[in-house]
């Protein structure tokens, strides 16, 4: 396979063939017959013979070596400095604290949101379970306690305290005075009447009354008093409109009215306490359903949330290496405060380092990840080679000198200790193979009115100036020749004008 720098070769031994210190050879080859390459003898021009064959196409470029990771570290919350912990030139694995800055409270914050968080989960002690189910019982009893009371107190006032006002109160109740509302005096006869029926209707509801039917009986229970305290209510309208006569007094009016006050009072405080007794059952029994039952997801969502937000809040006050490599910066210093915005440290990443070089517009389009190269360093000379291969071409341009160049990224296959950030390198990237081709040196092609063109000695030893159809560089100082010659013909190195 001919590649470039058989090219190369080539065209410097065709000089060579020209120059003055091999007049001898010259003169053997004229003498063999070498009028392929003078002619008739009138031309001292240098000569091409066109062949083909395949070859290398490279790219050489310059760049700079740079560590594979470099980064400038700082601290994402103000705070005093309480720690530094690395130096510059330590080697440092990913997660090391670099340093810190004051986080006492916030590390206790950190524990508290765990404990919660680990309550949480573990559920319900059983011991919490036997108080809220002895509150439960409780609640019930003493629901069943108010109820009794709230028929106690009833009773009282309406067959004790109201029956003074009637004749025949359980049944045919009739005022025993008069007064001048009628229809307030049938009202509260009728209330009477309906009165007992309630009572005897709850009577019985006491008597199958317990704590486990406490719950179901307080409806009925409310309902009841109710009634009791709206008649109550009538039956003291009706004695403050009460007419003394001959049998009933004043002084007897007011007897009726003051014993009437305490029943209704009686009464009213006993359907205080059974809305009170409801409420508490009813607290109770869903406080032992949620001990029961042990956290939702809600709840334990919500500690876990708690716990994120306390860790995040620790870990500001962390400088972590983010990655193993070197510390090339460390201006940390204990007590120092800092800010959010200030960068105090910084790293490269440990081993394998890249070249970062920017390629020419005109010769980006062979360029592409997994090209190999070949890489020297002005601090070695160009006899010492490193091996490298392309890893990232940027899709967008950049600009440099007033020439869009993408930045290429090489790196190298090996580490080496030789090798330090920073350093120039020369690049010479493999781009691709030009298979059975013509390439003849750059400076053999001319142009006439834009047609780039050839100087072709003839077999007669005639220069015919031809044009030709040239296509891709493959390295520096060659180009192909896509028409216009022949395998076997010869060129002048430097064509006629």
């Amino acid at each position: 396979m001919i590649d470039s720098i058989l090219v190369q070769s080539q065209f410097k031994n065709h000089l060579e063939f020209w120059s003055w210190k091999y007049a001898v050879i010259c003169l053997v080859l004229l003498v063999l017959g070498g009028y392929f390459y003078f002619g008739r003898g009138s031309s001292s021009d240098a000569t091409f013979a066109v062949a083909s064959g395949d070859f290398i196409q490279k790219v050489s470029v310059s760049g700079t070596v740079v560590a594979a990771r470099d980064v400038n570290l700082g601290f994402a919350a103000s705070g005093r400095i309480a720690g530094a912990y690395a130096k510059v030139g330590q080697r440092v694995s990913a997660g090391t604290i670099l340093a810190q800055t004051e986080n006492g409270d916030l590390v206790a914050d950190l524990a508290q949101a765990k404990a919660d968080l680990a309550s949480l989960l573990a559920g319900t002690r059983i011991e919490e379970l036997a108080v809220a189910a002895a509150s439960f019982e409780n609640a019930k009893s003493a629901l069943a306690d108010a109820v009794l009371s709230a028929y106690t107190v009833s009773d009282d006032a309406v067959r004790n305290r109201s029956d003074s006002l009637f004749s025949n109160p359980r049944t045919d109740p009739k005022l025993a005075f008069n007064i001048s509302d009628l229809n307030l005096k049938n009202t509260v006869e009728r209330g009477r009447s309906s009165v007992e029926s309630a009572l005897v209707a709850w009577s019985i509801l006491i008597s199958e009354l317990s704590p486990e039917s406490a719950a179901g009986s307080a409806g009925q229970s409310q309902a009841s008093l109710a009634q009791v305290a709206a008649f109550l209510a009538d039956a003291n309208s009706a004695i403050n409109q009460g007419l003394p006569d001959s049998t009933t007094s004043s002084a007897t009016l007011s007897s009726y009215a003051a014993s009437l006050a305490t029943g209704r009072t009686n009464v009213n405080n006993a359907a205080a306490a059974l809305t009170s007794a409801v409420t508490a059952l009813t607290s109770a029994q869903k406080n032992l359903a949620l001990k029961e039952a042990g956290a939702t997801a809600d709840a334990v969502a919500a500690e876990q949330a708690k716990v994120a937000n306390a860790e995040s809040a620790l870990a500001k006050t962390y400088v972590v290496a983010p990655f193993s490599g070197i510390v090339t910066r460390m201006d940390a210093e204990v007590g120092e405060i800092v800010s959010p915005s200030a960068s105090l440290i910084s790293m490269q990443s440990d081993g394998i380092f890249q070249i970062e070089t920017f390629v020419p517009e005109v010769a980006i389009a062979g360029i592409a990840a997994g090209n190999s190269a070949t890489t020297t360093l002005d601090a070695y000379g160009s006899a010492i080679e490193f091996p490298a291969r392309v890893v990232a071409v940027d899709p967008a341009e950049t600009v440099k000198d007033g020439v869009p160049a993408y930045k290429t990224t090489l790196s190298f296959l090996s580490a080496d200790k030789r090798i330090r950030s920073g350093m120039t390198a020369n690049v010479v990237i493999n781009i691709g193979i030009l298979t059975d081709a013509i390439v003849i040196p750059s400076g053999a092609i001319a142009a006439k009115d834009g047609v780039p063109y050839v100087s072709v000695l003839s077999r007669g030893g005639e220069v015919i100036n031809r044009p030709v159809v040239t296509g891709r560089s493959p390295s520096l100082g060659q180009t192909e020749i896509l028409s216009g010659l022949s395998v076997g013909e010869t060129i002048l190195l430097a064509p006629h004008r």
